[in-house]
């Protein structure tokens, strides 16, 4: 299937090399509460390098001897990084818990403490970014695109690893809705995500190709900045585009399940004309089970810095829950992803 989504600030063509070694790419995950010190669930800080999500998890598991499914974890983190992640374990009861010993590879212990909820998927106020690109070709260039990005957005497209490589998850996707068994949850879960996902994009993608990223469509459904909340755009006003400009509210597109489209008129047909285009997905998300959703469409960088060192350039920013670096980098650089060439070197052989 064709990823070649459309770029918002034109395709870049500054390059530069991303992921050049481990520490070129860290994340800290920013959690919204810390823990309270009691209740059934250990809430345990990791930082990991070269170590992904799901082999830490199914580690603790073994650790505390509890199924896999006892162990959760806020949001799949890239494994070529250095990654600052909480895990929650539910174990019930009073028992007070040393982890002096826990060794994992690739991993090194920050704190645990108990806590009164399960750690839920998403739950999380967003994640820092620091990263360094090297060989950066045009610095001035790359200032520049920086400086468009802040104050304008990238479109808020699903990372290529929520893909797989060379797009393998939506293959894996396509064989599922045609009768596949996958029995691991997380596994047939990933599969799901990429279907949604590929299509979120390819809406997106079409919006922008139709100049209408930054404008407002009657028939639209916006999303309120910091929440989840929507409402319908049943007309157009002065006030609304102010808002939508001063980021107080942003345009949405479809996460596809089944269910009523929100939007409506010409959105809504761009929207099911997609669907239409690759039915298989489509059909597949509704049968199993995942119901209409919306998302906006702009994503927005918080906190942004950006210093450089020769032709090294170092950026920090934040981003919400559920958005990934990746987009933001796709539209400032076209860069060359030098971990791809090193994977067989890391430790754990658990790929995502």
């Amino acid at each position: 299937m064709n990823c070649d989504f459309v770029y918002l600030h034109g395709k870049p063509l500054v390059t530069g090399l991303f992921k050049s070694q481990m520490s070129s790419f860290k994340v800290y995950e920013l959690l919204p509460f810390l823990p309270c010190g009691e209740g059934e669930h250990l809430l345990i800080h990791l930082r990991k390098t070269g170590a992904n999500t799901i082999y830490v998890a199914r580690q603790l598991a073994r650790y505390f001897d509890v199924k896999e499914s006892l162990v959760s974890y806020a949001g799949l983190k890239d494994r070529f990084a250095i990654t600052e992640q909480w895990f929650g374990v539910h174990v019930p009861g009073k028992q007070e818990y040393d982890l002096s010993n826990l060794q994992i590879d690739g991993v090194e212990l920050i704190s645990y403490a108990r806590h009164n909820k399960k750690l839920r998927t998403g739950a999380l106020t967003g994640n820092r970014f620091d990263i360094s690109l090297t060989d950066v070709s045009d610095i001035a260039e790359l200032t520049r695109r920086w400086q468009k990005i802040i104050e304008s957005g990238v479109p808020n497209y699903f990372g290529e690893q929520r893909f797989g490589i060379n797009h393998g998850n939506l293959g894996k996707a396509e064989a599922l809705f045609a009768g596949a068994k996958v029995k691991d949850k997380k596994q047939r879960g990933m599969y799901l995500s990429a279907a949604r996902s590929f299509l979120f994009n390819q809406i997106v993608s079409e919006r922008i190709a139709a100049e209408l990223f930054s404008s407002l469509v009657v028939g639209d459904v916006a999303m309120l900045s910091g929440s989840q909340s929507v409402f319908k755009i049943d007309q157009l006003s002065h006030s609304l585009t102010e808002r939508l400009a001063s980021q107080d509210i942003d345009i949405t597109a479809a996460l596809w399940g089944a269910g009523e489209l929100m939007s409506e008129g010409i959105v809504a047909q761009q929207e099911q004309a997609i669907a239409l285009a690759h039915a298989s997905l489509a059909d597949g998300l509704k049968r199993f089970g995942l119901k209409q959703e919306r998302r906006r469409i702009r994503l927005t960088v918080s906190q942004p810095k950006l210093t450089v060192d020769g032709t090294t350039v170092q950026l920090s920013f934040v981003l919400p829950a559920g958005c990934y670096a990746t987009t933001v980098l796709r539209e400032l650089l076209a860069y060359q992803d030098m971990s791809e060439r090193q994977q067989p070197e890391l430790s754990n052989k658990e790929v995502l």
